[in-house]
């Protein structure tokens, strides 16, 4: 209820009414998006408001909050300029379909179209962002009636679950706007749909002609489902496969882990797939990131199977839709051992790609992330980045049991894991570690600021190689090499890092022993931790493409 009077506002009801979903709200502040932060200060038993350096990272932290909590993210930003810097982490979530919920401040309804400040109602000349939000949300809807707004949220929630992100857009007067009291939810929801019982004869063969490979998709994550897969891998005796951004859908040192497929996968998965008589696409539409090297095996392989909501980018023999997690669970109640050829049994390391030696300065990526993976301890999460960085956790580090693996795949963008795991660290109150190259830390790193600020259990590891290193590595192989745009001047980061903030543990690594050393002495921290570790611009990473393998 509003301090103000006996009357709930706009922002009021918004506020209440996601606290029901989730603790934070992330963003930026502006004259058009007070009111919200308002309310949120009135309700801290609801929810605490994260102020962070750019409304880039404060919608990657909701992005990362909502993929590692399964909740819903919720990210505010004012008007103008403000608003368009959601953009591209919104986009992220559309094509990673991740549960976010953005409110964009608008100028006052009475100003639209009259020379506003930061107007974008359409009119006049001006840009239109019911338009623009439009391209990268399931639901963009401007809210211009006090009396809608529980409506309107509803349905912007249910679109953000269904697939998100939402958009709600809001003008400042009609926030500050009070609410009938006749006007409140009822609080009586619809029932939630029934799948039809699965024909689990129908769906499987009942003798197959080889053994089953389950490829697990970041699907698996957003519903929950990863006991469920598990019960179905023990049901259907089948090795499991996981897609690079979905790392964490499957236990990393289970003896059916068989590795990663695609451009940063295990060499072998392709040839594992077509030797099975079943394969189940689990949560797994497969892009090219995914798939790269599939698209013969899964032709050779003579029943494929898809599970999920997503169409998958591959043909199969039956799809099957409906509750991810139930559907799991029904194959598994109905399938037991089909006597199918057993599944290959991980017994030790997994095949790797063999990138040539490196000869250059500094710590070798293999060598620095088999490090981190010897001091990740059970549930620990990591948010890794994009380039070679990202590469090289995605194919060298087992996940730990308990913990999540978050890396944006979707559009790719530089920089996403430093909000997304702030989101992750605050949301699951434990240890995250983020790891990312110099290229994303010079583009939205400054969110450490926001760790800082908030003490968010966050270890950032910065490989530092003075350039943008996959860019270098393209120039290489693709090009003549004679020539690079992306080398740069040297830059101390951790020192840099720690004369700006004297109270965060930094540390700078140039061997690995001074890293594994830093390491240890970060363990026992509570709050932010920074570790810069330097390594080689030239060095290649596990990249199928840059290696001619046959996953390429």
């Amino acid at each position: 209820m509003s301090e103000r009077g006996a009357v709930e506002t706009v922002a009021d009801v918004i506020v209440a009414r996601l606290g029901e979903y989730t603790e934070h709200l992330f963003g930026v502040g502006g004259a058009n998006i007070e009111d919200i932060y308002d309310a949120v200060q009135r309700r801290p038993e609801l929810m605490t408001g994260i102020v962070a350096k750019h409304e880039f990272g404060a919608a990657t932290m909701a992005d990362g909050y909502a993929r590692a909590t399964n909740r819903l993210g919720v990210v505010a930003a004012t008007s103008g300029g403000g608003a368009m810097n959601l953009l591209a982490a919104l986009a992220e979530s559309y094509d990673s379909r991740v549960p976010v919920l953005a409110l964009v401040g608008q100028a006052p309804t009475g100003l639209e179209g009259r020379g506003a400040f930061q107007d974008t109602s359409g009119g006049a000349g001006r840009l239109d962002a019911e338009r623009i939000f439009g391209a990268v949300s399931r639901s963009c809807v401007k809210v211009t009636r006090p009396q809608d707004i529980h409506a309107e949220l509803d349905r912007a929630i249910e679109a953000a679950f269904a697939g998100g992100p939402a958009v709600l857009l809001l003008p400042k007067d009609i926030q500050a706007a009070p609410v009938p009291s006749r006007m409140h939810r009822a609080g009586v929801s619809e029932p939630a749909p029934v799948d039809a019982p699965l024909d689990a004869d129908a769906v499987l063969p009942a003798a197959g002609r080889g053994p089953a490979v389950i490829i697990a998709g970041p699907e698996i994550a957003r519903a929950n489902a990863r006991a469920e897969l598990v019960a179905l891998a023990e049901a259907l005796d089948a090795s499991v496969l996981v897609t690079p951004d979905a790392k964490d859908a499957f236990p990393n040192r289970h003896p059916r882990f068989a590795g990663v497929t695609g451009v940063m996968g295990h060499p072998h998965a392709p040839a594992l797939v077509a030797g099975a008589g079943l394969c189940v696409l689990a949560g797994a539409a497969l892009p090219i990131t995914a798939r790269a090297g599939l698209d013969a095996a899964l032709a050779a392989c003579p029943r494929v199977l898809h599970l999920g909501a997503d169409e998958p980018f591959v043909p199969a023999h039956v799809r099957v839709r409906g509750s991810l997690r139930h559907r799991l669970l029904e194959l598994a109640v109905h399938t037991s051992h089909r006597g199918s050829a057993a599944a290959q049994v991980n017994t030790g390391e997994l095949p790797e790609l063999k990138p040539p030696p490196a000869t250059g300065p500094g710590v070798r990526y293999r060598e620095a992330v088999t490090a981190l993976a010897a001091h990740l301890d059970s549930g620990t999460d990591v948010v890794a980045d994009a380039g070679n960085t990202g590469a090289a956790v995605v194919h060298h580090l087992p996940v730990p049991e308990g913990g999540r693996f978050l890396i944006a795949l979707g559009m790719g963008g530089m920089g996403y894991a430093f909000g997304a795991g702030i989101g992750s660290a605050l949301g699951r109150g434990r240890r995250t570690f983020v790891i990312a190259g110099d290229g994303a830390y010079f583009m939205h790193g400054n969110e450490v600021h926001t760790a800082v600020e908030y003490q968010a259990p966050v270890t950032f590891v910065i490989f530092n190689n003075n350039a943008h290193a996959m860019c270098v590595t393209r120039e290489q192989v693709y090009y003549s090499g004679d020539y690079s745009f992306n080398r740069f001047r040297p830059a101390d980061i951790g020192a840099g890092v720690a004369a700006m903030y004297p109270q965060l543990p930094a540390w700078t690594a140039t061997t690995l022993a001074e890293f594994e050393t830093a390491l240890d002495k970060a363990h026992d921290e509570v709050g932010p931790v920074f570790i810069e570790i330097l390594c080689d611009p030239d060095e290649l990473p596990p990249f199928a493409p840059f290696l001619k393998e046959p996953s390429a």
